[in-house]
């Protein structure tokens, strides 16, 4: 009798453990894969599940920067899974999956997590990795810190194509969005500002503040940040009714002024973006002002600038752009980040669109300028758009010479097409990716037109194009070569953009 209740104790927690974790007997398990596929990089993002919410619990102390806390994540397998890979780089204290202790290795920026039992296909799992380390401290494989921490101790958590694995565990690839709940506990005093709706502030025991942040739209992990320091927070309404959280790091000096007069006008920007692209989509807006960065960045609701880029005052050149990115690189995110010309391409072009809405010189002599300001020797023409290499995706080619392909597009099937061809992309990828085929196919199919040899000259052929064709709206004034008054901010824009 007792050793017949010993065996029927076991059999019962090994059933437990079945139904917890999940097991079948119609597949055997595998490890899921430690990359998701992308060509440039092969270990970002990984195999055999979805995410679809990370909550980042931290508490971080800027005087030591020691980050520590966790990140819980609902995720769905697509696989039969013995094992499954995180992606990160901090120092892992413990993983549960589905609330019990897992395994974890962690190697070269891949922690690979084995549970107790296998995981079935098609389960709904939560998986619960504590950690804790310094972010400024670790390197990836290649010798690279993302984090980035200023004299003052100040951290930012802001970088592309890669920034997760330096503060939160994840499917690191931008074909796995989620939505994220973001809340840092740090010293009195000291704010921090992230992605979508601000929830809040709540005291601590100890005297600190968390700061609590939601994304409530499917969000790529690299575009997911935090900017931790001293700034001043603006927080006010959008005529659109979402709100319009601005910060403005207390240390701008002389810029400061010309950053405001430039971020504070983001909702006039996504106003006009907005009739261009279609509806802005997501739900919150605002941007972020600081020294310790060196250039902009798209995260999402939020991007950030550095001071730098209103050294020679206000600039929406920058702002344009940026928030273009919500739309094209955002929303519409890259499938593999060989297709980075839908985000940067589209997003330059967006800022000449823009300076046009100001009375700045249209967007067709503005990319008539650069065309004619580029050589035939320059490298920009040496570069293949459509797929530059990794490590070249924010080469000057992917910004200028793609803007000057979608107005050589324009020129080719008239204005009415063109901007169908935008809204129409932006409204059929929405919270999805793109491939630069797919957008070909699209405007093609609009426009009723055979693009397939302008595409090809622009972004697959190395050599300068014999032309942008002859746009029918182009200005008298191009004829007399003036140079747009957006050329300077333009100018000032794209240097900063491509020292990134």
């Amino acid at each position: 009798m007792f050793l017949r209740s010993r065996l029927t104790l076991a059999a019962t927690a090994a059933g437990l453990v079945t139904v917890l974790l999940g097991s079948t007997a119609s597949a055997v398990p595998a490890p899921g894969a430690p990359g998701i596929g992308d060509p440039y990089y092969p270990t970002a993002g990984n195999g055999g599940y979805d995410v679809s919410h990370y909550n980042i619990r931290l508490t971080y102390n800027p005087a030591t920067d020691l980050l520590s806390g966790s990140t819980t994540i609902l995720a769905r397998t697509t696989q039969e899974l013995s094992s499954f890979n995180l992606d990160f780089l901090l120092p892992v204290k413990s993983v549960r999956v589905n609330n019990f202790v897992a395994k974890a290795d962690a190697a070269n920026g891949e922690v690979v997590v084995t549970p107790p039992a296998p995981l079935a296909s098609g389960r709904d799992i939560t998986v619960v990795v504590q950690y804790e380390g310094k972010p400024s401290t670790v390197k990836d494989a290649t010798g690279f810190t993302a984090w980035k921490r200023g004299p003052d101790g100040a951290a930012l958590a802001i970088d592309e194509p890669n920034i997760a694995p330096w503060w939160f565990p994840s499917n690191n690839h931008p074909t796995d969005k989620a939505t994220f709940d973001v809340s840092v506990a740090v010293p009195q005093g000291v704010e921090v500002l992230s992605n979508g709706t601000f929830a809040g502030t709540t005291p601590q025991i100890n005297g600190w503040v968390r700061w609590n942040w939601r994304s409530a739209r499917p969000q790529a992990p690299y575009l997911t940040y935090i900017v931790i320091g001293q700034f001043e927070v603006r927080q006010s309404t959008a005529p659109n009714g979402q709100p319009v959280i601005n910060a403005y790091g207390d240390d701008l000096g002389a810029n400061a002024e010309s950053a405001r007069a430039s971020v504070e006008r983001t909702p006039e920007v996504i106003e006009f973006l907005s009739s261009v692209f279609g509806d802005y989509p997501f739900e919150a807006q605002g941007g972020v002002v600081s020294t310790g960065v060196g250039f902009a960045l798209e995260n999402q609701t939020r991007p950030v600038y550095s001071t730098a880029f209103f050294r020679r005052g206000a600039n929406t050149s920058v702002v344009s752009h940026e928030l273009a990115h919500q739309w094209f690189g955002d929303s519409v995110s890259v499938n593999t980040w060989r297709n980075i010309w839908l985000n940067e391409g589209f997003a330059t072009y967006a800022s000449y669109m823009w300076a046009e809405s100001q009375g700045e010189g249209t967007a067709a002599e503005i990319a008539q300028y650069y065309y004619d300001s580029y050589p035939a020797d320059h490298p920009i023409w040496q570069v293949t758009v459509a797929d530059p290499g990794s490590g070249n995706e924010f080469d000057s080619a992917v910004y200028d010479r793609g803007a000057m392909t979608l107005q050589a597009l324009r020129n080719a099937v008239g204005d009415s097409a063109f901007l169908q061809i935008l809204r129409t992309w932006t409204a059929q990828k929405r919270y999805s990716t793109g491939k630069i085929e797919e957008f070909i196919a699209l405007s093609e199919r609009i426009s009723g037109k055979p693009l397939y040899d302008l595409f090809n000259t622009w972004l697959f052929t190395k050599g300068k194009p014999a032309g942008l064709g002859n746009p029918a709206a182009l200005s008298a004034r191009s004829a007399g070569h003036q140079v747009p008054k957006a050329i300077e901010k333009l100018d000032l824009t794209r240097n900063e953009l491509h020292a990134h």
